[in-house]
């Protein structure tokens, strides 16, 4: 079943995502969306962007939880689990973000990111 929204795919990806958090105990959570447009062809390449750093990201980043990539047909989302709302705004201007995904990504992109903050209580 496609999904044609993207405040619809946001809210099952996180409900998956708390539904897998279930030893969680932090009064609150944040969630970073960030959707991108890929061509098809560049699909692959953009995954092996988000295998790369997916376990440098939860291993490094200060307050992660998860990391989730969403895919559909008129784009892919990457979804992130943080502590808090400030770990959240904090990796938009880390090294690993900044340096290594925006570079490797930028080429693959169709257009701007779309960048979204969620806070989950």
């Amino acid at each position: 079943m496609k999904l044609h929204t993207s405040l619809r795919s946001v809210a099952m990806a996180a409900a998956l995502v708390l539904g897998a958090m279930t030893t969680m105990s932090h009064a609150e959570t944040a969630f970073l969306e960030i959707t991108i447009k890929v061509a098809p062809e560049n699909r692959a390449a953009a995954g092996a962007v988000y295998e790369k750093y997916k376990q440098p990201f939860l291993d490094d980043v200060p307050g992660t939880i998860s990391k989730a990539l969403l895919i559909r047909d008129e784009d892919v989302q990457v979804l992130h689990g943080f502590d808090t709302v400030a770990d959240a705004q904090a990796y938009l201007s880390s090294d690993i973000f900044t340096n290594d995904v925006v570079r490797e990504l930028g080429p693959l992109l169709q257009g701007d990111p779309e960048i979204r903050i969620y806070s989950a209580n």
